[in-house]
C-alpha cells in the first residue's frame, strides 16, 4: 500500500465490478429510446479513469466530452468556490447528456455545473457518479447511476486525487490523517 493511504476502502476488483454494472445499467436506459444522440461528459481531472472505463462498457454509440471545474485547489475541504476552468468543445443544445463525477460529496460543484448545462437545453440529462458521498451532502443531487454510497472519509486512488496526487492508484484508499 501506499505511504500516505490508511487502508483499501474499494480494492481493483470491485470498482472493475461497479464500472461493468454501471455500463449495463446505462446501455439499458439509454437503448429503450428511439433517437439518441449521446454526450458523455466527464468533469477532470477526477472521472478520467473512471469514464475511460465506463465508457467501454457502453454499448452505444457515443461522443465522449470534458470539462474542468475547481473548488478544491489542494485542499481536503471545498473552498465553495465553483470555478469552469475549461468549457466544453460540443454543443450540448438538443443531446442526450450523461454527466460523469468521480465522486459527489457536498454537491455544490455538480450543482453549479448541472444548472450550467440545463441553460443550454439538452433533450436530456443524467448523472453517473463513481462515488456518492450523502453525508456531506449540502445541495441535492439528482443522481441516476452511482456506483458506491461511501462514508465520510476523504478517499484518492482510481482517478481521484489528494493535492493532485495518488490518481494513479488501482483502488480507492482512505486518506491517512495529518
Amino acid at each position: 500500500m501506499e505511504r500516505g493511504i490508511e487502508r483499501v476502502l474499494i480494492p481493483e476488483s470491485e470498482i472493475q465490478a461497479l464500472v461493468a454494472r454501471l455500463g449495463a445499467e446505462i446501455t439499458s436506459h439509454y437503448a429503450a429510446k428511439d433517437e439518441l444522440d449521446l454526450l458523455v461528459v466527464g468533469l477532470l481531472r477526477g472521472s478520467f479513469v473512471f469514464m475511460a472505463d465506463l465508457v467501454r462498457k457502453i454499448k452505444l454509440p457515443l461522443v465522449v466530452d470534458f470539462m474542468t471545474v475547481s473548488s478544491y485547489g489542494d485542499s481536503k475541504n471545498s473552498t465553495g468556490n465553483v470555478k469552469v476552468v475549461m468549457d466544453l468543445d460540443e454543443s450540448v443544445e438538443g443531446k442526450d447528456i450523461l454527466m460523469v463525477e468521480d465522486i459527489i460529496d457536498t454537491g455544490n460543484t455538480f450543482n453549479k455545473v448541472i444548472g450550467l448545462l440545463r441553460h443550454r437545453k439538452p433533450r436530456s440529462l443524467k448523472i453517473c457518479t463513481f462515488l456518492n458521498k450523502p453525508s456531506r451532502r449540502v445541495v441535492t443531487v439528482p443522481i441516476d447511476f452511482c456506483g458506491a454510497e461511501i462514508p465520510d472519509e476523504f478517499v484518492c486512488g482510481y482517478g481521484l486525487d489528494y493535492a493532485q496526487k495518488y490518481r494513479n492508484l488501482p483502488y480507492v484508499g482512505i486518506v491517512k490523517p495529518l
